[in-house]
């Protein structure tokens, strides 16, 4: 092969193949502290405790006998690999999630939690 040729075909492989890598997390998340809900005893903490600790809640749900409060808090993170001719994404979403009920006098009867938002990470986009 001439060397010219040679030069050119490994010129055009190098343009083809160059690109950039991204890594995204969103900013937005606030961990829940488990050292706040101590405070909140199902049958002695009212709606409005709950609130004075977490804040608004995300969702209300009315039920038969009560509400529910749902907090989540998500956490998404991403990789982007570009190349000139093609592209690989992925992205991964993990929730943290704190239910709170109430009966029909804001009463707290019980909550559970599903705290899985530090488990979101950065994978190989292929």
């Amino acid at each position: 092969m001439k060397p010219t040729l040679s030069l050119g075909i490994w010129l055009l492989i190098l343009a083809l193949c160059t690109g950039c890598v991204v890594l995204g997390k969103n900013t937005e998340y606030q961990p829940f502290d488990p050292a706040l809900l101590e405070p909140l005893l199902p049958g002695q903490s009212k709606a409005a405790d709950v609130c004075k600790v977490l804040g608004a809640p995300s969702q209300v749900v009315e039920l038969s006998n009560g509400n529910a409060y749902v907090y989540q808090r998500s956490v998404i993170k991403g990789t982007g690999v570009w190349l000139v001719l093609v592209s690989f994404l992925n992205g991964e979403e993990q929730h943290d999630r704190v239910v709170f009920f109430f009966d029909k006098n804001d009463l707290l009867t019980h909550y559970g939690m599903s705290l899985n938002a530090a488990k979101a990470s950065y994978g190989f986009p292929f």
